[in-house]
């Protein structure tokens, strides 16, 4: 097997070499590596066996529909209602933060349909990574999404870790939480003196050790949690319309003090709250029947959540009046001010055991996100890495739960929550454009690109007029920007005719295309203005650090890892997936290649 290796260049083996001669001579041809692979795109043939292969061994099947739907549900409660709620209705939205769940529930249940679908149609652990590298969108736009989709997951992780030990002093009588944490003397953050969380760091190390160790043991454990979360819920609920007031919700200041504006901008910040239905499309990989449970799970979970969050939101601000809300610990905080002193105590400790929950969801799903995109070569290949006895990535896990214990320890909430919510619409955004492009493109029997292309540019555009006239108050120029959304939506619908892929093998497809998609993408775009500048501006240098790691690293792994591969195995392995003997020999040539 050592023998074919021999003949290839040495530039093709940029992953182990270390000279830097030889990183100097990639670099010097970066142009032409950028034009063979920016555009790159993957069928989800080569994505399901030939990329899967270089992780070595496949991850277990044990995972059934209830535990996904469990998964789903545990992973945008404990991170959403009790994290965000609080600090919207105090702030931004009031009374009618109900409202903002709800606009925000919308644009989450058409980007989980979306979601649905490619996960029937691509069932590998990559989610929205490899969703957009098997369309129009290329090896960039895949690698950006999955970034951002990294960075999203990190940063409201270790934003919810943080909230952990809020609710925790709670539930053992503690007021402050910070005599729990450490003041690093001499530096200061933007809301005063920095202070570090170690509880939260170990919460965030002992899930880490949990989840590499198996993942069904994880969900047993999850389902747990789950089943004493949504008892807690119902007691909120309850208790909240029956100890409550409906004068609260009109006083102070109306049921929406700052106006339509606070509404939508409440909504896009609490859309944070939905990051979690995206990570079960991640256990793709590991479920049992995916074309049957996924879109069950998804849909399933989102539709759950969504009600008891608008449910939630409307009983906090029936119990106390929204001027009144405490933002770390507003529920908590709520039926003690109604003279619940025990029911405080036990919603505090309830909760801590959510935010468990939804960080074990979360960092679950990281880690698949990780560990397929060392797969594509554009981190390196030891994070592909999946542990043949726990079948669970295992390199991959154990790196992302370090970078989140470190952010945790320090990081103020404030800072990140509208960066999170940004990084989860643009990515929403961009799967729900590739979704009309693939069922209309690439699973049409006489697909048009050039139409759908001028049709997602338009879209967008409308989109984007339609909201910048919102937020300038602009009247004629929203009913004029409205008509040509709905317009063009509707052409395009009447116009194509596709016939998809479920018209002859009866996989579950979004229904009524693509105004699902289209609405998706006309709400993304619209949350996305909705939030502050300097959210704007912290991302842009997100997007430069991770364009530069691109430029210099990640295009030239994968420019030689496929370089070497398409030498090594050529094309009379084309045939393997279909021949059990070829398929053999290629995962032995594979794992000599990606394992030595």
């Amino acid at each position: 097997m050592a023998s074919p290796a021999s003949d290839i260049p040495p530039s093709s083996f940029f992953c182990s070499s270390p000279s830097l001669a030889h990183y100097l001579h990639s670099l010097s041809q970066t142009p032409h590596r950028l034009r063979k692979r920016v555009f790159a795109t993957w069928t989800p043939d080569q994505e399901l066996n030939q990329v899967r292969l270089r992780s070595g061994a496949d991850m277990k099947r044990k995972l059934r529909w209830y535990d996904l739907t469990a998964l789903g549900v545990s992973g945008m409660l404990g991170a959403g209602v009790f994290v965000t709620t609080g600090r919207v209705a105090h702030s931004v939205s009031g009374p009618s933060v109900f409202i903002s769940y709800l606009i925000a529930a919308v644009s989450a249940l058409l980007s989980s349909l979306c979601y649905a679908e490619f996960a029937v149609q691509v069932p590998v652990a990559g989610g929205a990574f490899s969703y957009l590298r098997v369309t129009f969108a290329g090896e960039f736009v895949g690698y950006f999404a999955g970034a951002n989709i990294l960075m999203e997951y990190v940063l409201s992780n270790a934003a919810v870790a943080r909230s952990f030990t809020n609710y925790l002093c709670g539930a053992v009588g503690q007021r402050d939480p910070n005599q729990w944490r450490v003041e690093l003397t001499g530096l200061t953050g933007v809301d005063g003196p920095i202070m570090l969380d170690f509880p939260a760091v170990a919460l965030i190390l002992l899930l880490t050790l949990c989840l590499c160790h198996s993942t069904k043991e994880s969900s047993i454990l999850n389902m747990i949690m789950t089943v004493f979360h949504v008892l807690l819920f119902g007691f909120i609920i309850v208790a909240g319309f029956c100890n409550g007031s409906a004068k609260n919700l009109v006083e102070p200041g109306g049921l929406a003090p700052f106006g339509a504006k606070g509404i939508f901008d409440g909504a896009a910040i609490v859309y944070f709250s939905y990051i979690g239905y995206d990570s079960v499309s991640t256990m793709a990989e590991e479920i049992q029947d995916p074309s049957r449970t996924l879109p069950i799970s998804i849909v399933g979970s989102m539709v759950i959540v969504s009600a008891v969050y608008c449910l939630m939101a409307l009983s906090l601000c029936i119990m106390v009046p929204y001027d009144r809300i405490l933002p770390d610990t507003s529920f908590a905080a709520a039926f003690e001010k109604i003279g619940w002193k025990w029911a405080s105590n036990l919603v505090a400790a309830g909760a801590s055991l959510g935010i468990v929950g939804s960080l074990l969801v979360a960092m679950l799903g990281q880690a698949r996100y990780l560990c397929v995109i060392g797969r594509a070569r554009l981190v390196p290949s030891w994070l592909a890495r999946v542990h043949p006895s726990t079948g669970t990535p295992l390199n991959a896990t154990l790196f992302l739960g370090v970078c989140t214990a470190m952010i945790a320890v320090f990081t103020e909430l404030d800072v990140i929550f509208e960066m999170i919510s940004l990084s989860t619409l643009l990515v929403f955004y961009l799967v729900a454009n590739a979704l009309i492009y693939r069922r209309h493109v690439i699973s049409a029997a006489a697909g048009r690109p050039l139409h759908a292309l001028l049709f997602l540019f338009l879209l967008s555009s409308g989109s984007l007029g339609f909201s910048i006239s919102w937020k300038f108050s602009l009247l004629w120029c929203l009913a004029l920007f409205g008509g040509f959304v709905i317009a063009v939506i509707a052409f395009f619908h009447c116009s194509l005719h596709p016939v998809t892929t479920a018209a002859t093998d009866g996989t579950w497809t979004v229904p009524l295309m693509p105004w699902p998609a289209a609405v998706s993408i006309f709400m993304s775009v619209f949350l996305m203005t909705m939030l502050k500048a300097l959210s704007f501006q912290r991302f842009a240098v997100w997007t430069c650090l991770i364009t530069l790691f691109y430029v210099l690293y990640g295009v030239h792994s994968t420019y030689e890892a496929e370089e070497m591969e398409s030498v090594i195995v050529g094309p009379n392995m084309a045939a393997a997936p279909a021949n059990p003997s070829l398929n053999n020999t290629k995962v032995e040539i594979v794992q000599v290649i990606y394992h030595p």
